[in-house]
C-alpha cells in the first residue's frame, strides 16, 4: 500500500471513528433525557398517590412496595423500592418540571435530591451545569461544604462593608472567590510527615483535583516561577490566573504556623508581580499564603487586616466530618464580627 494510500486510509478511520463516538454520544444523550423526565413524571405519579393515602407513610411503604413488584414483573430492573424513592425525592426536591436540567444526569439528581437546604441544592445545582462536574466532584463539593464555605466568606465581605450593602450591592471581589478551610484530602497527606516541597508535588500530581477546591475560573500558570528585583531571584510556589476576576493568583505554601514574614514575602511578591508580570488590562494580583495553622495575631496585626490583595488561608490535609467544619466556619463567621465591633468602637 502507498503512503498516500496509508494516509488515506488513516483519515478513513479517523473518520468513521469520529462519526461513531459522535452517535453514541447522542444516543446517550437521548437515554439520560428520557430517563431524567421518565423518573420525575413517575415521582410526581407516586406523591400525588399518596397524597390520596390516610396516613401517608404506612401508605407510602405499603405501596411502594407493591408498585415495585408489579413493575419489575412488567417491566425488568430499575424498578426496585430504593430506586422508587430516589424518584419521590426528586420529584419533591425539583417540583417545577422547568427547574429540571437535562444536562445533569439521573445519578446528579439522585445526590441532589438528598440536600436538604433548597438555596444550596439550587446552587450545587447550577454549579454541577456550567463547571460540567462529574458525579463524583459533586458529591465531593457537597461533602467538603463547597457552599458554606463560600456563603461564610461572602458573608465576611457583607459584615466588613455593612453600611454600603444596606443602599447598594456589593461588587464580587477577590474573597468571594478565595475559601477558608481549603479541604486538600485528595493528597493523601494526613497520616504523613512532609515537607513544603513534598505539599507542593502532591498538588502538581493532583492539579485538576487542587482547581476544583480553588474554586471557579482557576487556570494553572506555573510553579516555582522566577521573578527577579535587583540582584535577588525570588521563587514563587505556584501561580494561577482568575478568568473572572481577571487576575493573576499566587500561593504561598507554608507548613505550621502563620508568621507575620509570611505575610511580608507574599507582599512582596504581589508588589513584584505587579510590577513585572501584570498586563495593561489585568486587575491586580492577589497573594494568598496557604498554611496548616493560622494566627489569629498575625491576621489582625498585620497589613492582612488592610490589604485587598492578600490573604491567608488554613488547609486541612483530610477531610474533617461535617460536624467539625460547621464548627470552623462558625468560628470565622464569630470573628469577622468581633473584628468589625472593635473596629467600630475605634472610630467612635
Amino acid at each position: 500500500m502507498s503512503e498516500l494510500n496509508t494516509l488515506g486510509f488513516s483519515q478513513l478511520v479517523e473518520a468513521i471513528t469520529h462519526q461513531i463516538e459522535q452517535a453514541r454520544g447522542q444516543v446517550r444523550q437521548a437515554v439520560n433525557t428520557a430517563m431524567v423526565q421518565s423518573y420525575w413524571e413517575i415521582g410526581r405519579l407516586i406523591v400525588e398517590q399518596e397524597q390520596q393515602g390516610e396516613s401517608r407513610a404506612a401508605y407510602g411503604k405499603q405501596q411502594l412496595q407493591q408498585l415495585s413488584k408489579q413493575l419489575t414483573e412488567r417491566l425488568g430492573k430499575g424498578f426496585d423500592v430504593t430506586n422508587l424513592r430516589h424518584m419521590r425525592a426528586f420529584y419533591q426536591a425539583f417540583p417545577i418540571q422547568e427547574t429540571v436540567s437535562l444536562e445533569l444526569s439521573w445519578s446528579h439528581y439522585i445526590r441532589l435530591s438528598r440536600i436538604e437546604a433548597p438555596a444550596a441544592r439550587q446552587w450545587y445545582q447550577q454549579e454541577a451545569i456550567t463547571q460540567n462536574w462529574s458525579v463524583r466532584a459533586l458529591e465531593r463539593q457537597i461533602s467538603t461544604l463547597y457552599y458554606e464555605r463560600l456563603l461564610a466568606s461572602k458573608e465576611k465581605v457583607a459584615v466588613e462593608h455593612e453600611a454600603q450593602a444596606k443602599t447598594q450591592p456589593l461588587v464580587e471581589s477577590a474573597k468571594d472567590y478565595l475559601r477558608d478551610p481549603y479541604i486538600l484530602d485528595f493528597l493523601n497527606l494526613q497520616d504523613q510527615t512532609y515537607q513544603e516541597t513534598e505539599l507542593e508535588e502532591a498538588i502538581i500530581s493532583n492539579l485538576q483535583q487542587f482547581l476544583l477546591e480553588l474554586g471557579k475560573g482557576f487556570a494553572f500558570v506555573e510553579r516555582q516561577q522566577r521573578i527577579r528585583f535587583e540582584d535577588e531571584d525570588f521563587y514563587i510556589d505556584l501561580v494561577f490566573y482568575n478568568f473572572k476576576l481577571k487576575c493573576f493568583l499566587l500561593v504561598d505554601l507554608k507548613l505550621g504556623k502563620l508568621k507575620h514574614q509570611d505575610i511580608g514575602q507574599m507582599d512582596t511578591y504581589v508588589r513584584l508581580y505587579d510590577e513585572q508580570r501584570k498586563g495593561d488590562d489585568d486587575n491586580p494580583t492577589i497573594g494568598l499564603v496557604l498554611c496548616s495553622e493560622k494566627s489569629e495575631a498575625v491576621v489582625k496585626y498585620s497589613v492582612l487586616a488592610d490589604q485587598k490583595q492578600l490573604f491567608a488561608a488554613k488547609y486541612l490535609p483530610y477531610l474533617p466530618t461535617e460536624e467539625e467544619l460547621k464548627r470552623e466556619l462558625e468560628r470565622e463567621r464569630e470573628q469577622a464580627l468581633a473584628q468589625l465591633q472593635q473596629q467600630e468602637l475605634r472610630d467612635e
